[in-house]
């Protein structure tokens, strides 16, 4: 098997920019034809934007936008290019979100991650994602069919008769949630059964550590991808284990949460991604997810951006004193005193109500405190408590509301 996928994984810094230059542009027209982005990029000349620093100037287009489009314009609510009808599959997440599916290629571009984790011809792949309703079945079957491994379409739950099937059939390759391997690895040992099972291609839940090295001491090499219904692959990762390379199907930027301004490299900030999908064209969508880039290059010679997976979710909305406080509120805050380089805002208790302190950072000698407890009253509608705080002292986990409040 080859080391690469395709040689867009070996691609230059300078090719890179070049070709940003030419599909960029390309993917803003395309993403027109879909209604509902028409309406948001109709002021946007697409050869205006041909760098991820032109992109950042777009808006933001969150998951709760496409579930109330969807509420009004069933069942993609305009974000595709072309009708229902023309799609293979219509999947329901939950929400009810809809997303479309086509058998066209590797529609999803997992078949990348299955490629990096050593799948290909030869091998049986366990797809035990689920087939019913949601797309993570298809997705990974589609992967397999991409670098020519069999399936077996095994889905969900039945451990006796996954074990069974695993068994008969020599199932070498693992695909579906990391813990739910290691229920049939358990059912497998109850019953007295030794598994071909020799690799694990996992997402959708964490993979700890320790269950790694728990698959690891029995033979079996993880890899982790990153994906999601409305995107397909966003990062997976190499047998490098360092980090999760971007896929080349997409264009990755970590921002502060509630905004679509970039963060400096290696700060935890929302993703949000745009992918260069001709029938589902997202730009700039908020997966809602933290994570932070890495720096340089993965040792497995692969040369996009690397991130560092998943590190908790943005949307940190939180009710304190009865009232919502969204992330929105906090960088409308940053946004009004220009001194402000980051702010967080702390819910704690003080007896049997909740207090509030808002930690900003400034390289003022004092700040003007009673200015930012106005603008904390207007923007957050909440009295609280301004701690002026050096730069860079706040921590680096993406955090712009923190609760400390146990009850």
């Amino acid at each position: 098997m080859a080391d690469f996928y395709d040689d867009l994984e070996t691609r230059d810094a300078e090719q890179r920019a070049e070709a940003l230059e030419t599909d960029l542009p390309r993917a803003i027209s395309r993403a027109r034809l879909a209604p509902a982005m028409a309406r948001l990029l109709r002021d946007i000349d697409p050869e205006a934007i041909r760098d991820v620093a032109a992109l950042a100037q777009l808006p933001v287009i969150r998951k709760s936008e496409l579930s109330e489009a969807q509420r009004k314009s069933p069942p993609f609510g305009g974000f595709t290019t072309r009708p229902a009808t023309e799609f293979d599959h219509i999947f329901q997440s939950p929400g009810p979100i809809y997303e479309p599916g086509r058998r066209t290629g590797d529609w999803w571009r997992l078949g990348r991650f299955l490629h990096a984790a050593g799948v290909g011809v030869g091998d049986i792949v366990q797809n035990c994602f689920s087939y019913h309703l949601t797309p993570a079945g298809m997705m990974f079957d589609s992967a397999a069919r991409a670098v020519d491994a069999a399936v077996l379409p095994a889905g969900t739950g039945q451990t006796e008769q996954q074990v069974r099937a695993a068994v008969d059939i020599g199932s070498t390759v693992y695909a579906g949630t990391p813990d739910f391997l290691q229920v049939i690895l358990e059912k497998a040992d109850q019953m007295g059964e030794a598994l071909a099972i020799s690799r694990a291609c996992v997402s959708g839940g964490a993979l700890f550590p320790a269950m790694r090295q728990s698959y690891q001491d029995r033979g079996i090499a993880t890899f982790q991808c990153y994906a999601t219904a409305d995107l397909g692959l966003i990062a997976y990762e190499s047998d490098a284990r360092d980090g999760l390379i971007v896929d080349e199907g997409v264009i990755v930027e970590i921002v502060r949460p509630g905004t679509g301004d970039p963060v400096p490299e290696g700060e935890v900030g929302e993703v949000l991604v745009t992918t260069m999908n001709v029938d589902y064209p997202l730009i700039r969508f908020a997966t809602g997810d933290l994570s932070a880039v890495m720096p340089g290059q993965s040792p497995c010679g692969r040369t996009n951006m690397r991130i560092r997976g998943w590190m908790g979710r943005a949307d940190q909305t939180t009710k304190i004193k009865g009232m919502f406080v969204r992330p929105e509120q906090v960088a409308a805050l940053v946004a009004r005193h220009p001194e402000i380089a980051r702010a967080r805002v702390i819910a704690d208790r003080d007896g049997d109500r909740d207090v509030i302190t808002v930690q900003v950072e400034t390289s003022a000698a004092s700040g003007d405190a009673r200015s930012l407890e106005q603008s904390v009253q207007d923007l957050l509608k909440l009295r609280g408590r301004v701690e002026i705080v050096a730069p860079g002292s706040l921590p680096n986990d993406g955090k712009v509301i923190e609760d400390r409040r146990s009850y």
